[in-house]
C-alpha cells in the first residue's frame, strides 16, 4: 500500500475554546498548533483561520499571517486552505485563499450542499462548484474534492467528464456530520467503492467517530485526517491537549496496521502536486 497521509484540521470554523481550551485562534496558537501536528507525523495541515476571539474569517490576510507563521515552524509541510468558510459566507469570502502569493498546492472544494442541523444549510449549488473548479484550474490548484454523501460523489463524476476536473482526483469522505452520510463501516465501503477507480482518498469522521472510521480507512489504502475541527477528545471524556496528540494516536494505529507514514515529500508524490 502507499504510505499514509496524515491531515491534520487544527481548528475549523465551529469549535471553540469552550468546548476545548486548547483549540487555537490567534495566528501563534493555530502555529503552535500546526507544529505539534507536523511533529507527530502529519504532511498536511487543512487550514481554516479564527480572529483573536475565535470568530472565523477568509480574509486573505489573517490566511497570509497564518502560513507565514507554521512556515516558519515547519516550511516543509503542505497547507490545505479552506474554501469552505463557515455557514453563511458568500462564495466570494470563501475563495479569498486561493488569491494568496504564493498560489496553494491544494485547497477544499465542497461539492454538495448539506444541512447542517438547525437552520443551518451549507450552501454549494451545482453552478458554484463549476465556478470553484474553474478558478482553481486557471490557477493550477489541485482540488481536494470534500464529499459528505454518495451524491456528491455522482455530481463530481459528471462535472468531471464536462471538463471541470483533472484525470488526477483527490476526495475527503466526510461521515458522520448532520445531513451528511452516517459514520458506518457499510457506508464507508460504499463511498469509496463508489469512487472513480484511480482516485486518492482521505477519510474524515466527526466526533467519535474518528479514529474507528480512520482504521478502517487505513484499512484499505486510504488516508487519514484528524484534529480539532472535527473531534476534541483523544479517548472517551478526555480532551486532547494538542492537535500532535491526536496525530500521534493515527501514526501508533498505522504501525501496528503496517501502514508508513507519509512526510510532506511522500504526499506530493501521492496527491500529484507540483514539486
Amino acid at each position: 500500500m502507499e504510505k499514509l497521509i496524515i491531515t491534520a484540521a487544527i481548528t475549523g470554523a465551529e469549535v471553540t475554546k469552550e468546548q476545548n481550551p486548547n483549540v487555537p485562534y490567534t495566528v501563534e496558537e493555530i502555529g503552535i498548533q500546526a507544529e505539534s501536528a507536523f511533529k507527530a507525523g502529519a504532511s498536511v495541515i487543512h487550514l481554516h483561520v479564527r480572529y483573536d476571539d475565535g470568530t472565523p474569517t477568509q480574509d486573505k490576510e489573517r490566511f497570509r499571517d497564518c502560513i507565514t507563521e507554521i512556515r516558519k515552524r515547519c516550511p516543509e509541510v503542505i497547507i490545505l486552505p479552506s474554501t469552505g468558510g463557515a455557514v453563511g459566507m458568500t462564495a466570494e469570502e470563501r475563495l479569498q485563499p486561493i488569491y494568496l502569493d504564493p498560489t496553494p498546492e491544494i485547497a477544499t472544494l465542497d461539492c454538495g450542499t448539506v444541512n447542517f442541523g438547525g437552520n443551518e444549510i451549507f450552501v454549494n449549488t451545482e453552478t458554484m462548484i463549476m465556478e470553484f473548479a474553474d478558478k482553481f484550474k486557471t490557477l493550477g490548484i489541485k482540488p481536494e474534492l470534500e464529499i459528505f454523501d454518495v451524491g456528491m460523489i455522482d455530481t463530481v463524476k459528471r462535472l468531471h467528464k464536462k471538463g471541470y476536473f483533472s484525470a488526477s482526483l483527490h476526495f475527503n469522505l466526510v461521515l458522520g456530520v448532520p445531513g451528511g452520510i452516517a459514520a458506518t463501516t457499510e457506508n464507508l465501503v460504499f463511498l469509496v467503492n463508489s469512487l472513480p477507480k484511480t482516485s486518492t482518498f482521505t477519510v474524515t469522521a466527526i466526533g467519535r467517530y474518528e479514529f474507528p472510521m480512520i482504521t478502517q480507512s487505513i484499512a484499505m489504502g486510504g488516508h487519514a485526517r484528524v484534529g480539532f475541527e472535527d473531534n476534541l477528545y483523544i479517548s472517551k471524556g478526555i480532551l486532547a491537549k494538542s492537535n500532535g496528540e491526536l496525530v500521534k494516536k493515527v501514526v501508533s494505529i498505522a504501525e501496528k496496521m503496517g501502514r508508513e507514514i507519509a512526510n510532506p515529500s511522500d504526499a506530493q508524490l501521492i496527491l500529484g502536486l507540483k514539486m
